[in-house]
């Protein structure tokens, strides 16, 4: 085990090495120039000359690179001052670190997308189980076309109605509102739970359907019929071997949809006016704030990247089989 571990956290250094060369070439070397970005509307070409010296962009790309990639571990002196580690740079917009920009935002986002794959995988494997343990029955006719609309529907569309219905009008829930989880953790997951509610429902549908498909495919497997015909309950049979077949693929596909999660998080924070890393890479983008832009960039892709490796060693240790591949 410890040996796939190592593997794997290996594989994800380089491909996070991978992400933020290409990341800072498509930022910094391609055709906007940070420099008179910086500068202003009025600039003139000493102005724009110096600019791009103290912001190192008058050296090699891959020098400049370099410098980005030590201040992430060990800071560097910057025109705006000191940047201390791990250095992200400074936002154009607000001169501020852009580290603790993100750090400010993240809980939002943090919260959202636990609360919400807490939410999608409970329904959604519970539904599918359901559907599967009563195949052909009512409930499973109308799991699946819940599960069907479920998935025709948008986060946009269904947010505001969610809004006006649950918070409006029956008033059983906040419109959503920023985590403070020093000051008041109960109503940090109150104000979450209604964006979570509606940020899962996308999810809990295809994860319903995919649960049944699975568990329904499990459950013809020669050893769950042997299984059957040796004497041994259905309901043990369901979920020791059933289940067990059936959660390497869920795991998977959930290591697969934790992107399109925090791509979800993003349409549901402009919904409901939070404030986490989904609005601020829109912030980031329409206001050409390209350190900022870098900064959610490879913070994104490090938490997507970490939370793949936590799924690949679930998954290991649920199949042995998984750590000799």
């Amino acid at each position: 085990m410890l040996r796939f571990l190592v593997r794997r956290v290996l594989g994800a250094i380089v491909i996070l090495i991978l992400i933020s060369a290409v990341t800072y070439f498509l930022f910094f070397a391609l055709p906007s120039d940070p420099a008179r970005l910086s500068c202003g509307k009025v600039c003139t070409p000493t102005q724009l000359s110096l600019i791009r010296h103290n912001m190192g962009l008058d050296q090699p790309i891959w020098e400049q690179y370099w410098h980005y990639m030590v201040g992430i571990f060990a800071g560097r002196d910057m025109t705006s001052g000191h940047c201390s580690a791990p250095c992200l740079g400074f936002s154009f917009a607000s001169q501020q670190p852009v580290w603790d920009i993100i750090k400010d935002r993240y809980p939002d986002t943090l919260t959202l997308a636990v609360m919400g794959a807490a939410i999608f995988l409970i329904i959604g494997v519970g539904l599918g189980l359901i559907s599967a343990a009563k195949q052909g029955g009512v409930f499973d006719k109308v799991a699946s076309a819940i599960s069907l609309t479920g998935q025709s529907v948008q986060i946009y569309f269904i947010g505001p109605i969610a809004i006006y219905l649950f918070a409006d009008t029956l008033g059983w829930l906040p419109h959503g509102q920023d985590v403070n989880w020093s000051g008041d953790p109960v109503g940090s997951i109150t104000g979450m739970l209604l964006p979570a509610l509606v940020m899962s429902v996308i999810f809990w549908s295809n994860y319903s359907r995919q649960t049944r498909s699975l568990m329904v495919e499990q459950l013809q497997e020669e050893h769950v019929r042997t299984a059957r015909a040796k004497g041994m309950g259905s309901r043990y049979v369901f979920f020791r071997y059933a289940l067990r077949g059936a959660m390497g693929p869920i795991i998977t596909i959930f290591g697969i949809d934790l992107g399109s999660v925090f791509g979800g998080a993003i349409i549901t924070e402009s919904t409901f006016g939070l404030h986490g890393i989904g609005q601020l890479a829109v912030q980031a983008v329409l206001g050409t704030d390209l350190p900022l832009e870098m900064g959610v960039m490879l913070f994104s892709a490090t938490s997507i990247v970490i939370f793949n490796v936590i799924i690949d060693a679930s998954y290991a240790f649920i199949d042995p089989r998984i750590r000799l591949a």
